[in-house]
């Protein structure tokens, strides 16, 4: 199975959201099948086979996640970071401020579904392949 510090040489190469589909697929070739997003500290679990997972640690100080989501002003800026104009703290900042608690990719259905503090589903988006 994968380890950490295999995803974190993958990640290595990501420098915006626009290297993001290049990332999706080594994670698959790593074995990943999905993983879990925590906006407030950019933990990531990431799942694979027979229920195997692997867990960063926090990567930042603690960001409140704005108790009201605001949907259209995250896919601003969505589309912002997936043209390369942010880096990924500041992605996470800005989906904080939009009400946004974390994301879940799964690379089996190819989708990133991101969710509210209750875990309702905001905005679900097809990863392009």
């Amino acid at each position: 199975m994968f380890t950490i510090d295999q995803i974190k040489a993958a990640h290595e190469k990501v420098k915006s959201g626009a290297d993001f589909p290049n990332y999706i697929q080594d994670l698959i070739n790593l074995g990943v099948k999905g993983y879990d997003t925590i906006v407030t500290d950019g933990r990531v679990s990431y799942y694979g086979d027979n229920d195997f997972t692997a867990s960063t640690d926090k990567k930042y100080d603690a960001l409140p996640i704005a108790s009201v989501t605001n949907k259209e002003r995250f896919i601003e800026f969505l589309v912002m970071h997936q043209d390369g104009q942010t880096d990924y703290y500041t992605f996470c900042q800005h989906a904080a401020q939009c009400g946004i608690a974390k994301w879940r990719v799964d690379i089996i259905e190819m989708t990133c579904t991101y969710y509210d503090n209750a875990e309702n589903p905001i905005l679900i988006e097809k990863i392009p392949e």
